[in-house]
């Protein structure tokens, strides 16, 4: 799928001939007409899906590139989007400005086809490289996530599935922890079944040694003599006939 980048100009010629050369050089485009239509599109993103570039024009109405700028590095899910700031006059001032507050690049117009096209390039791979960075980092907390969910009692093998799907070396240290998650819980479970039964055991021995002591005291055996004593007495003998 080709990449979606995002012209943001308040002239509308300047939005069509900037949005042509982005097509031309092989890429979908949707524009803005301000800095404000260009962060509502940023955080509701339409049918072609989230945008990879913006290009954004420096002196606009309404919100201005500097301002849009700064309102897309403030936001964590906005951040790491490449912007590549476009300005009518080649001015090192602005141009410092925009590197400060995050833009990948500054091109001023009329933007030369070549030199979009490179930059345009230049700044994919880039988001390319942040995104694999940022998913890798992300399934790596989710592996740390399930070592203490484990740890805890918790851990549901289905919560590494995706992880354990790669296949990298990160793919193979979930497979092999959903593995030894699955030994340890089978461990675990015969050990809770021995000692269930060693509990049973140790209930049994226990009663067993409280019957023995009480059948050994001279308090039962002289109860016992008196229950034959009285067991005579009921089948009609005295308690000292010897017949």
């Amino acid at each position: 799928m080709s990449a979606l980048v995002l012209v943001v100009d308040d002239d509308r010629l300047n939005r069509e001939v900037l949005r042509r050369a982005v097509e031309a050089a092989g890429y979908l485009a949707t524009t803005a007409a301000d800095g404000r239509a260009a962060l509502a599109q940023l955080r509701d993103p339409g049918p072609d899906g989230p945008v990879d570039v913006v290009l954004l024009d420096l002196v606009m109405p309404v919100l201005d590139g500097f301002g849009t700028l700064r309102a897309i590095k403030a936001e964590p899910a906005l951040q790491h989007l490449p912007v590549i700031m476009v300005s009518a006059v080649a001015d090192d001032v602005s141009a410092v400005r925009s590197i400060e507050l995050g833009a990948t690049d500054y091109l001023t117009k009329p933007v030369k086809a070549p030199l979009l096209r490179a930059r345009l390039r230049t700044s994919l791979a880039t988001k390319r490289l942040r995104d694999v960075e940022l998913d890798h980092l992300e399934q790596v907390d989710r592996v740390g996530r399930a070592a203490v969910a484990l740890e805890d009692g918790r851990f549901e093998p289905d919560e590494l599935r995706p992880v354990a799907a790669r296949d990298d070396a990160l793919g193979t240290l979930a497979r092999v922890f959903t593995r030894m998650a699955h030994q340890v819980a089978a461990r675990e479970a015969a050990l809770r079944a021995e000692v269930d039964e060693l509990r049973i055991e140790i209930d049994r021995a226990r009663r067993e040694r409280q019957v023995a002591e009480v059948t050994g005291s001279e308090r039962y055996r002289q109860l016992s003599s008196d229950a034959v004593q009285l067991n005579r007495i009921l089948r009609g003998g005295g308690a000292d006939d010897d017949s």
